[in-house]
């Protein structure tokens, strides 16, 4: 097989590959819609969530609206709606519409693709594209099927901290966000990992934070927290405060306080007792002589 042989089967299988990850909805009217049933993004970057259209018509219409939602039917909620009226090659959006959406197709070129900027992990959801013909005020043509739209993140750990009393121990709780769902690792002061943790908590499913404690925390001691997913490592370190000297020294000036004051209570008590015993033995002999 020749040089140009590879390249030309290399182009069409990658176009087989478009074709069959791409959702096609075909209306009764003749009208085609596609786009990707799935689109995977990295948090922080940008995202195009492609989708064309043709129709059975001639002429392309001349006066349109391009809309994304969230969701379909009547809970949909809209994200992004432009216009384009009388051939216009400009599909004009709203000046209160969140800016990091926007057109990133040509809607004359029956491209009707959007962009979302600085993506995050909220953004995971299902997309609908829609197009809307303004001088017919309810027909409508989407792809009721949707593309859902995937934000991975490497680990981030929001917080770690240490928990409990001196009474009941301590532990600590490692706070962890990032998407897959991050495995969290404990390395405890003398380096032994994993075993020494437990899963706390974790959110609904689909969710991407997840929460880990380490119990019998010790004063003194210093536990690393590590989590790690297909993206990424993230770290943080514990150091747990071991107890003041003055702190133990108020504690044990306050145990011997305590001490001294109930000896000095039993000495007034057996004191008290003596006198008592005293005085009833001396009016009983004084009776006796009488």
């Amino acid at each position: 097989m020749s040089a140009m042989e590879v390249q030309r089967f290399s182009k069409t299988l990658g176009l087989l590959v478009v074709l069959h990850s791409a959702a096609i909805a075909k209306d009764d009217d003749g009208w085609l819609m596609k786009a990707p049933t799935e689109v995977r993004a990295i948090e922080g970057y940008p995202v195009v969530l492609p989708c064309s259209f043709t129709h059975p018509h001639h002429t392309h219409p001349s006066s349109m609206h391009v809309v994304w939602t969230l969701g379909h039917g009547r809970a949909a909620t809209v994200l992004f709606r432009c216009t384009s009226l009388n051939n216009s090659q400009q599909c004009q959006s709203k000046i209160n519409q969140d800016n990091r959406y926007r057109l990133e197709g040509n809607h004359r070129n029956h491209d009707i693709s959007l962009r979302i900027n600085s993506v995050t992990l909220k953004d995971s959801d299902r997309y609908y594209c829609r197009v809307e013909l303004a001088a017919h005020p309810h027909t409508s043509f989407e792809n009721k099927l949707g593309t859902r739209l995937r934000v991975e993140a490497a680990p981030r750990i929001l917080s770690l901290s240490a928990e409990g009393t001196e009474t009941s121990g301590f532990k600590a709780v490692c706070r962890v966000q990032g998407s897959p769902l991050p495995d969290v690792q404990w390395i405890a002061p003398d380096g032994v990992e994993g075993d020494t943790s437990f899963l706390l908590s974790q959110e609904a499913t689909g969710q991407y934070r997840t929460s880990s404690q380490l119990l019998d925390v010790k004063p003194g001691g210093q536990y690393i927290c590590a989590a790690s997913n297909s993206l990424g490592k993230d770290q943080a370190t514990l150091y747990v405060l071991p107890l003041s000297p003055e702190r133990s020294t108020a504690k044990s000036s306050f145990s011997l306080l305590v001490l001294l004051l109930a000896l000095a209570l039993g000495t007034k008590l057996l004191l008290a007792l003596g006198v008592g015993a005293w005085v009833i033995k001396r009016r009983f002999n004084s009776s006796v002589d009488h």
